[in-house]
């Protein structure tokens, strides 16, 4: 009882401010199932996700409760910095990315059967951010960020790309069949491998199954372009500088780089407790710095743009994929059973995630780079005027107004 009554006025202090309540009639608000809740809630987030899982509590508009919640900044509570305390000392003073343990994200999360994926995702297997510019088709969405991919990194007829961490080979596909390009592509996950080989079969694509700290060791020749989309999070900032050294070692003297990454608004050394535990292993959202730190020796960025408020319509359309089509993904045959727990679980982990960049603590960061001293000069997608047609008698007019 004790217990209770403490997680019960430590739960108000986070939800004060917010306009959530416990027991309230709005959709944001939380309904109590069990009070067992309120000790599980001493464990910060960890503990109250774990509660949501097991029916403990519920909520009708959880993204919208999540958006309130972090909006006022309520991470930084004593309920939530004490619980996540033991685990940013351990990121201190241990490497939670080495190579035993990167292989933990793939083998419980990544390593899931691909048909609840396929059930989940679009037809160009996109599990990191898809572009919903002037569209609300997902497949769309899809190609819209393909393609800004594709055209950031100048991909030309005949050039070698290198994709570290190749998902499901979404991008190795779109990118060899619509530029004539060679891709290889690496991952740890063997069921992605699987999967991959024979999604780009017939193409100018190969999967390998390699770490990319052992690129360098691989026997692979130099690449053209490089690029890296939803990978990062999983390297670790103990990591960043290992993984730009390999970039700059694989990579031709003037060619290109593309990281496409989750942006934490803060800088921090671990992942929430629960999603580190439930859906990322070892993982964590790189912030500004420690990627411009880790850059800065062999490397310059050339253009940095957030694409963050296209991860909402994202997290959305995955949300409402997966629900329409549970009961197929409920009567998968697999040794994983996707069950109820499954079910909330994942609802729990795309809507939270959805709130979170709502409210800009997370962004999508596009940053392209070059080798230091490629001699490429200004990178094309930033000459303002460079493909622009001009009036050559209204120009100087152009240039004067602009300097008034």
């Amino acid at each position: 009882m004790a217990l209770r009554k403490l997680g019960k006025t430590l739960l108000d202090n986070l939800l004060e401010g917010t306009g959530v309540e416990v027991g309230g009639d709005r959709p944001w608000d939380i309904t109590v199932n069990n009070p067992r809740f309120y000790r599980r809630a001493l464990r910060g987030s960890l503990g109250i996700g774990e509660a949501y899982i097991d029916g403990d509590w519920d909520c009708q508009a959880l993204d919208v409760m999540f958006q309130r919640v972090l909006g006022a900044r309520k991470w930084r509570s004593p309920l939530l910095r004490f619980a996540r305390a033991l685990k940013v000392l351990q990121a201190r003073l241990t490497n939670l990315q080495t190579r035993p343990r990167s292989m933990a994200v793939a083998e419980e999360h990544y390593n899931l059967d691909h048909r609840m994926y396929a059930l989940l995702l679009g037809p160009w297997n996109q599990y990191t951010c898809c572009f919903f510019d002037g569209t609300s088709d997902l497949e769309q969405a899809e190609i819209n960020k393909l393609e800004m991919i594709c055209d950031k990194l100048e991909i030309g007829r005949g050039e070698r790309v290198l994709d570290i961490g190749c998902g499901w080979g979404g991008f190795a596909k779109y990118a060899a069949s619509t530029r004539g390009c060679e891709v290889t592509g690496i991952s740890l996950s063997s069921e992605q491998i699987d999967y991959a080989r024979s999604y780009t079969a017939g193409l100018p694509v190969t999967i390998r199954q390699i770490d990319y700290r052992d690129l360098p060791q691989s026997g692979l020749p130099a690449f053209d372009k490089i690029v890296i989309v939803g990978m990062i999070e999983h390297v670790g900032y103990k990591n960043y500088r290992k993984l730009m050294d390999v970039v700059h070692q694989m990579l031709k003297p003037d060619g290109l780089f593309l990281l496409h990454t989750i942006g934490n608004r803060d800088e921090t050394a671990v992942v929430d407790p629960w999603i580190e535990k439930y859906i990322f292993r070892n993982s964590m959202v790189p912030a500004m710095g420690q990627l411009t730190r880790a850059a800065e020796e062999n490397l310059v960025i050339e253009d940095w743009e957030n694409y963050g408020h296209y991860y909402v319509p994202t997290l959305q359309a995955w949300y409402e994929r997966f629900n329409a089509n549970w009961s197929q993904i409920q009567a998968l045959d697999t040794e994983r059973p996707f069950d109820e727990r499954f079910r909330r679980m994942w609802n729990y982990y795309l809507l939270s995630c959805k709130a979170a960049f709502e409210v800009e603590e997370l962004h999508l960061w596009h940053l392209v780079m070059t080798r230091r001293g490629s001699g490429r000069g200004v990178y094309d997608r930033v000459k303002h005027y460079s493909n622009r047609p001009r009036d050559a008698e209204a120009a100087p007019l152009q240039i004067r107004a602009t300097r008034r």
